[in-house]
């Protein structure tokens, strides 16, 4: 068995109906290189040889009712991959709508618990075309949050893919095996008791960061405060409906923007945000006078020697959208984010994941539900909406012998920030995806649309 970290165990916490803890992704196929052509057998059948080679894909939950620690992952005995992929089609024309219109209802339906916490929907007939004939398809993944991040994530869909079509199926590879009640409870107990020694380790790198703050407050070089986030439409409670929308821009524009105007890339991306949001709500007039507030998540994976499959810490970013000028807006964008780099570079890499490793598991449940009682009395949020960005490999891939065209991600969503703007960047594209709650945002697509938009203003200014 393996035991979760409390940081992977929180988003098992943090999950209700109205707010499911899985992160998807939305890949574009061309079947056309798949050996033998495509057929959803043979599909089926390379992917059941893949995941020999991938134990986190055949681990489920186990917990016991004297465990005083978190949930383990074991083996499934029972595992049948028949359970967790799933074929549906398009209805014509098969276009972006209506993949976008099943994906988000896919997104919107929890994991089964008492299987391995994710599933694969193969979707055909993509733009009107067959598939068996060498056209496109899309398939959409979905992976509980409790067994990945963004670069757990990307690692498990890069052991999918390969750089040649006819690639081998990589060797077998033996799982956590399997544990009774009784040594899960037992386990758990020698964790608990070893708490305090390790609270009293953690003590002194909070202290330490906490003065660290307070110096850098006095100076003005923080990052963004939490709670500090202007309210917007998409910042109350949400419910269970997801709907997605997506953008695949030109990652040679972002690289000539970046070197351009001597910034990062990240910038360049959180310049896109900042300018898709302005727009989004200037045209409604609902646009605040305070910029707004992104939450970045970090990876901490090389500075972490904790367990776990999430390795993250977050940065609170200001999107500078009080300013009209994207020039100035992405310079001012590149200042902001490097304050905030050094603040949370200075706090212990691993302080989030040891603070999450303490807590009960209902604390995490009455947090939550205390926080979304106050949304609906009028608090502020705790920032305004996540924004990710994940490096991807730069060469050609192929799923399952059929070739990438493009990996849309999709991050969760929650109570008081009912958007996600997720970037992956992959063979020479800068793929969007986007999620929110349609009962807050009912159409994404004007948003995902002037992602190139604002692209070709700093594209323009560039030049």
């Amino acid at each position: 068995m393996q035991r979760l970290s409390g940081l992977d165990a929180s988003f098992l916490y943090l999950e209700t109906a109205a707010q499911p803890m899985h992160v998807c992704s939305i890949l574009e196929l061309d079947t056309s290189t798949m050996p033998g052509g495509y057929t959803f057998d043979r599909l089926r059948d390379a992917l059941a040889l893949r995941i020999k080679a991938m134990p986190q894909f055949r681990e489920k939950l186990a917990d016991s009712r004297l465990n005083l620690d978190h949930p383990v992952w074991v083996e499934d005995k029972d595992f049948d991959v028949d359970r967790h992929l799933h074929r549906i089609g398009l209805p014509a024309p098969g276009g972006r709508v209506e993949l976008s219109e099943i994906c988000g209802h896919i997104a919107s339906l929890s994991l089964d618990r008492s299987r391995p916490l994710w599933e694969m929907w193969v979707i055909e007939n993509v733009a009107g075309t067959d598939a068996h004939a060498g056209g496109r398809i899309a398939v959409m993944t979905k992976v509980h949050h409790s067994g990945v991040d963004g670069v757990t994530g990307a690692n498990l869909m890069s052991q999918l893919c390969s750089t040649e079509p006819d690639a081998p199926a990589p060797e077998p590879v033996d799982g956590v095996g399997g544990a009774s009640e009784l040594e899960i409870a037992l386990s758990g107990a020698l964790k608990f008791v070893t708490r305090p020694l390790k609270l009293a380790n953690v003590l002194p790198t909070t202290v330490s960061s906490v003065v660290d703050t307070v110096k850098r407050a006095r100076a003005g070089l923080t990052m963004a405060a939490p709670f500090a986030a202007p309210k917007t439409p998409f910042n109350a409670n949400i419910t269970g409906h997801r709907n997605v929308a997506f953008a695949q821009l030109d990652l040679e524009d972002i690289k000539l923007v970046k070197n351009h105007f001597d910034v990062k890339v990240n910038d360049v991306v959180m310049a896109l945000v900042s300018g898709v949001l302005r727009t989004f709500l200037s045209d409604r007039g609902e646009l605040p006078d305070s910029s707004l507030v992104a939450m970045v998540p970090v990876s901490v994976h090389d500075r972490s020697d904790r367990p776990g499959r999430n390795q993250v810490s977050g940065m609170f970013s200001t999107l500078e959208t009080q300013i009209a000028d994207p020039v100035e807006r992405l310079r001012a964008i590149a200042a902001a984010n490097s304050v905030a780099k050094q603040h949370s570079s200075a706090i212990g890499a691993t302080l989030l994941q040891d603070w999450t490793q303490f807590a009960a598991p209902a604390v995490f449940g009455v947090a939550m539900r205390v926080y979304a009682a106050s949304r609906l009395s009028g608090a502020k949020p705790v920032h305004n909406l996540v924004v990710s960005n994940v490096p991807g490999p730069q060469v050609p891939l192929y799923f399952l012998g059929s070739e990438v065209k493009a990996m849309y991600p999709l991050g969760p969503i929650f109570h008081g920030s009912g958007l996600n703007i997720t970037v992956m960047s992959l063979t020479g594209s800068l793929d969007v995806g986007i999620v929110a709650c349609p009962e807050l945002l009912p159409d994404l697509w004007e948003m995902a649309d002037d992602f190139a938009v604002a692209l070709d203003e700093l594209v323009q200014a560039a030049k």
